[in-house]
């Protein structure tokens, strides 16, 4: 298994990151990609410092939506002289998230169109944060993303309709937990209908731990009961569900790299 986005720079692992991913390989995940956001800028690092201790983490690099506020004229400079580093594997996760707005709405699209503007130029894939967005995302990937190198929609939250707009876009769909919460129909839904080679799977640990581990603290070896999910929800066999989300990735993010 492959835990496609999770975030162990969090404070919450600062006690325990090395039993975490003991477990998590324990439990048969192999590699993780630790999501390199951190706190926001001007630390664009959290993620690689994570990566550089442990050989099953990898990186990201990028700028949250909701420190989008935080960035400045050398952020776009620093994320690209960032991504030479070798477990370096995308950009992100970038993004809009109107239902919080830490930043304003128009700063977010700023630094969103500017960091796909970089992936475009560069090659990387993307990991990409919408919530209650959608309109302006689209709108901003068909305006400034130009890139081959394919992406993630991470933590999905739409329905059927948006997961088709975003495989016709080139993009991979990562569930969270989420899609093991009752209510999260539309969701489920979408789930179903998703090919199965554009099909990915994410804790977002320390955030929304599946189901049977609500109000616990997530991390990577709860991604299991997702895909166990995923596949009753798709009515195929669990270990067809995980070898292909675990290939799914590797296609997107390994083998980019040893192209570039």
């Amino acid at each position: 298994m492959i835990d496609s986005h999770c975030h162990l720079d969090d404070e919450r692992f600062h006690d325990d990151v090395e039993a975490v991913i003991e477990r998590a390989l324990s439990a048969g995940v192999e590699k993780m990609m630790s999501i390199g956001t951190g706190d926001g800028p001007p630390d664009l690092e959290a993620a690689i410092r994570i990566a550089d201790r442990f050989a099953c983490v990898y990186a990201t690099v990028g700028v949250h939506p909701h420190d989008a506020a935080k960035a400045d004229t050398s952020t776009i400079g620093a994320l690209e002289k960032l991504l030479v580093h070798p477990k370096v594997l995308a950009l992100g996760e970038m993004g809009l998230d109107y239902h919080y707005n830490h930043s304003p709405a128009d700063v977010q699209k700023r630094v969103f169109a500017d960091q796909l503007e970089l992936a475009s130029s560069t090659g990387y894939p993307i990991v990409i944060h919408t919530r209650e967005a959608w309109p302006d995302t689209f709108e901003l990937l068909e305006k400034h993303w130009k890139s081959a190198a394919g992406g993630i929609l991470h933590c999905f939250t739409g329905g059927p309709a948006e997961a088709r707009r975003c495989v016709e876009m080139g993009l991979h769909i990562s569930f969270s937990g989420i899609v093991t919460y009752p209510k999260s129909i539309d969701i489920q839904e979408a789930a179903k209908q998703v090919p199965l080679e554009r099909l990915l799977i994410e804790t977002d640990a320390p955030y929304l731990p599946p189901t049977p581990h609500r109000g616990k603290r997530n991390e990577p070896s709860f991604v299991t009961e997702t895909g166990k999910k995923l596949a009753a929800l798709r009515g195929e066999p669990v270990e067809l569900v995980i070898k292909a989300a675990s290939a799914n990735w590797e296609q997107l993010c390994l083998q980019p790299q040893a192209v570039r």
